[in-house]
């Protein structure tokens, strides 16, 4: 993922604030919102679980370092404090839901059942803030966003977005989260995973932690736009991750060649 960022950076002439943005987005581990998601699609949750797991304990050292890599022909990287910011982010709630799990398990027995629900809630939830506070103020302050609020047709609206630069980031995280989920899937199938696995792989590789990347793009860059990208993700990647998610929920996964499941009574 961090290689396809520079790729599409590369390939759409991105600027220097959008190509870290991307950069920085592809070089973050995966989600919870990818074990919801492998859920859905009836791939191997406990895979899923696992790599986010390594994922997010290696993003530690490996985010900060990618990005400091590949990032930093464009502007300075500190990674030393990347790398705080990437364990307070995503380290304490693993050690914090490990202390609970041990001191208290018959109130996490209770509630397990609602948990993903919960989940679900709040991916969705974090989505929207990440693109409220980012995407909306970037509209209404920008000349772009001034633009769109003359009379115009819906249809010359999404022509408008489409041909800014903002277009531009809509299709840059496009095309990476759909290098991850195509690319994922197509490696666990070359190695002889069998079809669960080959859906968690992919919907792991495809869907990063967005969330993170804003944080860390607002926390260690000067440039708002280097936020864009990971902003734009946590509504993108969700979208495409959910549809991925109920177009497999009902293909049977046992069948070899795959086939639409008959709903049972």
């Amino acid at each position: 993922m961090p290689a396809f960022g520079m790729i599409i950076s590369k390939f759409l002439g991105l600027s220097q604030s959008l190509s870290v943005g991307l950069i920085l987005l592809a070089c973050c581990p995966g989600g919870t919102a990818s074990n919801v998601v492998t859920l859905i699609a009836q791939g191997d949750v406990p895979l899923s679980i696992v790599m986010t797991v390594c994922t997010t304990l290696g993003a530690v050292i490996l985010t900060p370092l990618l990005t400091k890599i590949l990032a930093g022909t464009y502007v300075p990287v500190d990674a030393a404090k990347l790398s705080i910011s990437t364990m307070q982010v995503v380290v304490a709630p693993i050690l914090l839901g490990s202390y609970l799990q041990s001191a208290f398990p018959e109130a996490v027995k209770v509630a397990t059942p609602f948990a993903p629900l919960l989940a679900v809630l709040a991916a969705s939830l974090l989505a929207s803030s990440v693109f409220s506070e980012n995407i909306v103020v970037y509209l209404g302050s920008s000349a772009f966003g001034s633009s769109l609020s003359s009379d115009l047709s819906p249809l010359l609206r999404v022509k408008a977005i489409l041909s800014s630069e903002l277009g531009v980031v809509i299709l840059s995280v496009l095309l990476l989260h759909f290098a991850g989920f195509f690319v994922g899937y197509l490696s666990a199938a070359l190695v002889g995973f069998k079809e669960p696995q080959r859906r968690a792989v992919s919907v792991e590789v495809g869907m990063q932690n967005s969330s993170l990347g804003v944080v860390l793009a607002s926390s260690h860059f000067t440039s708002p736009m280097v936020a864009l990208p990971p902003a734009m993700s946590a509504v993108i990647m969700n979208i495409m991750g959910s549809s991925l998610g109920f177009i497999w929920r009902h293909i049977d996964p046992s069948h070899p060649k795959g086939s639409f499941k008959v709903a049972e009574e």
